[in-house]
């Protein structure tokens, strides 16, 4: 006896509207246990949703641009052997009349001819069979994606596709390198034959390298963002850290990472706006605290959350921060444990530097960048002292924070890290 079998989203933590980037599968298909479905991407990573249950694919109830969230019904499937010979059957004949079209989702009527709809540049969410940061890739190069050919799975195209076709550009001139009102008048990317310098070796970028980096291309693009530069003395900051992790020989030990997370939502308290996030012509002032910290993983870089950092203790932040990290680095972190920063702190305090301009996390509009400390000689109006100083940066989004703001909350900063009891005020 046959069984119908509901297939919905699974736990994706606390990511909501997640857009379908791929659907690989149709009604009348065979699929068998933990095939994978679809494809969700989120801000931070893709997903594949697999099948809980083998047999033939009923209904498909979305389709590809669908936003869902846990729980939403994808795909009904029927169990049982004569469900699968059927579904044989009713494939077979489709096959005959379909059309093969490498670089299109859905097969065309055999009245359209396909050079009208291959010379037609089609727009984002048309017929293209890519996800949206191939897409972005795609109108960032100029590239036109009717004419690209697919090498994914189910006609999908993908980046490697898409960097191909611009070769083929280089190489034939004639062919349009930028579809028009674009909006962007960008040279193809430089074709180089690296063989002709020396030995080279190729190696592809990981997931997070290639997700990370176009949300990184996008906030470097769309945010008018300014660094402002201050200095911290925590000379007496560090040798109270250094003192109570002497004295406190089980459970988690004080770091630097905690003060600066403490001290940055004392911060936030006092200037608010730095808190927030721009929605079209309204800002969202945001009542929580959320703090971001930059992860160093072997895969890339990660930002786990600290939740409503401003009702935890150092040492609870501390203890946090640390798991955390441990998860980054050994992959185990959910999508949830990186979703809902109100600000982010990215410290390079364990590696070096003296200063740098750390790109927001947009919806973001602020992030704190910190460097490794060191003693400078410090004029006390009689002589130089040797002061443990930390470096800050802070980048700021001028649409909503200007020069003068951003400065108050850098010297505010400074002032609760020299003297920690400030925070406490």
């Amino acid at each position: 006896m046959n069984q119908l079998t509901e297939i919905k989203v699974p736990d994706i933590g606390d990511f909501s509207d997640v857009p379908i980037i791929d659907i690989y599968i149709k009604p009348g298909d065979t699929v068998a246990l933990d095939d994978a479905l679809v494809t969700l991407e989120s801000d931070k990573a893709t997903m594949d949703v697999p099948a809980t249950a083998a047999g033939v694919v009923r209904e498909v109830l979305v389709k590809l641009g669908d936003r869902v969230c846990e729980g939403h019904l994808l795909v009904r499937v029927e169990s049982g052997v004569s469900a699968a010979a059927e579904s044989q059957a009713a494939v077979t004949p489709a096959k005959q009349d379909a059309i093969p079209v490498p670089a299109l989702a859905v097969p065309l009527s055999p009245v359209l001819p396909l050079t009208e709809e291959k010379d037609t540049p089609l727009s984002p969410g048309g017929k293209i069979h890519a996800s949206p940061s191939v897409r972005a890739y795609a109108r960032e190069l100029g590239a036109d994606l009717s004419r690209v050919t697919p090498s994914g799975p189910n006609g999908r195209i993908l980046k490697e596709d898409v960097t191909a076709w611009i070769k083929g550009v280089l190489i034939s001139p004639s062919v349009t390198t930028a579809p028009s009102g674009s909006g962007l008048d960008l040279l193809p990317w430089p074709k180089v034959d690296f063989a002709k310098f020396g030995e080279f070796e190729v190696r592809p970028l990981s997931r997070i390298q290639k997700i990370s980096g176009q949300n990184l291309a996008r906030n470097w693009v769309m945010i008018p963002a300014v660094t402002y530069h201050e200095d911290a003395d925590i000379t007496e900051l560090e040798a109270f850290r250094v003192q109570i992790n002497k004295e406190n020989t089980v459970g988690a030990k004080l770091t630097l990472l905690a003060f600066l997370i403490k001290a940055s939502v004392r911060a936030l308290q006092e200037f608010p706006t730095f808190n927030a996030s721009l929605d079209g012509d309204s800002l969202i002032l945001k009542k929580y605290f959320h703090i971001g910290f930059a992860a160093d993983t072997p895969n890339g870089l990660m930002v786990p959350v600290i939740r409503n950092a401003d009702r935890k203790g150092i040492f609870e932040i501390a203890q946090e921060t640390g798991e955390l990290a441990r998860q980054a680095r050994e992959g185990l972190l959910k999508p949830g444990d990186m979703q809902g920063a109100s600000f982010t702190v990215s410290s390079l305090g364990g590696i070096g530097g003296t200063y740098f301009s750390p790109i927001i996390n947009a919806p973001e509009v602020a992030i704190l960048g910190v460097n490794k400390s060191a003693i400078k000689p410090v004029w006390d109006g009689k002589a130089f002292q040797p002061r443990l100083t930390l470096p800050l940066s802070l980048t700021a989004d001028h649409r909503v924070i200007d020069g003068a703001l951003a400065t108050r909350f850098n010297v505010y900063l400074a002032q609760l890290l020299t003297d920690f009891r400030r925070v406490a005020l």
